[in-house]
C-alpha cells in the first residue's frame, strides 16, 4: 500500500525544500544575530537604540505577518523601484524563496541576537582579566577566550531557535513557494484525504526536530567537554 498515494517525489521534493530554507534562514539570520547583539553591547547610544528596536519589533510581530509584509512588501517597493527605471512597468514580483528566506532570517536573527548578547554577558569577567594578563591582543583574546566561551552559553538558546526555524518554515507555503507543507495542501486538495497528508507532514516535521536536537546535543556536550574535565 503506498501510503503517499503517488506523491511520494513531490514530498521528497518539498523536503529538500524546506531545508534548504531553513539552512539558508540560520545562515542568514546568525548575520543579523551578531549584528544586533553588537549594537546592542556596543557604547553608542544610538546603536543600542538600533539593536534594541530590532529585536522588540521582531519578536513582537507574528512570523507569518513578517513573511507577508517581507513578500508584498518587496513586490511594492521593487515595482515603484522599477517603474523608477521604466515607467512602461506594470508590475514585479518578489520571489517566494528569497522572501520567505529574509523574513525568516530576520524572525531567526531577531532571537538569536538576545542570545549572543546573553552569551556575552555571561563570560566571567576573570577569563577577560586573565587575557589582558597574560599580554593578549584583542583579537586573540577574542578568538581562543570570548568566542569559545560565548559558543558555549549561547549554543542551547541557538540550538532551540534552530528548531523553531525549521518548523516556521511550514509557514512559507502562505506565498506559494511548495516546500512540505505546501506541497502536503496540494495533496490534501488532490487526494481529498487531509488527515493522511497532514499527519505524514507533521511525522516529518517531528523526525527533522528530533534529528536536529540530537545534533545540537551532540555540539553541546562537545562544547562542554572542557568544562567536565575541570568538574572532575
Amino acid at each position: 500500500m503506498d501510503i503517499f498515494q503517488g506523491w511520494g517525489w513531490q514530498i521528497a521534493r518539498g523536503l529538500v525544500t524546506t531545508v534548504e530554507v531553513a539552512l539558508l534562514s540560520l545562515i542568514v539570520g546568525l548575520f543579523w544575530g551578531i549584528i544586533g547583539a553588537l549594537a546592542q553591547l556596543s557604547s553608542n547610544r544610538l546603536l543600542r537604540a538600533l539593536g534594541r528596536s530590532f529585536t522588540l519589533v521582531v519578536r513582537g510581530t507574528p512570523e507569518l505577518l513578517v513573511i507577508l509584509i517581507v513578500y508584498f512588501g518587496g513586490t511594492v517597493a521593487l515595482t515603484g523601484f522599477a517603474k523608477m527605471i521604466n515607467p512602461s512597468t506594470r508590475y514585479f514580483e518578489i520571489p517566494a524563496m528569497p522572501a520567505g528566506v529574509f523574513a525568516l532570517s530576520l524572525v531567526f536573527g531577531g532571537y538569536a541576537a538576545e542570545v549572543l548578547r546573553g552569551a556575552c554577558l555571561a563570560i566571567p569577567k576573570g577569563e577577560i582579566e586573565a587575557a589582558d594578563a597574560f599580554g593578549l591582543s584583542s583579537t586573540t583574546s577574542f578568538i581562543h577566550v570570548r568566542l569559545p566561551l560565548m559558543w558555549r552559553y549561547a549554543l542551547p538558546g541557538l540550538g532551540n531557535n534552530w528548531i523553531s526555524l525549521i518548523k516556521d518554515t511550514s509557514l512559507i507555503s502562505i506565498v506559494g513557494l511548495e516546500e512540505l507543507m505546501r506541497i502536503s495542501t496540494i495533496a490534501t486538495q488532490v487526494n481529498g484525504e487531509p488527515f493522511r497528508f497532514y499527519l505524514l507532514a507533521a511525522l516529518i516535521y517531528l523526525l527533522l526536530s528530533i534529528l536536529n536536537t540530537s545534533i545540537v546535543d551532540g555540539l553541546e556536550r562537545r562544547a562542554a567537554r572542557g568544562e567536565r574535565k575541570l568538574a572532575r
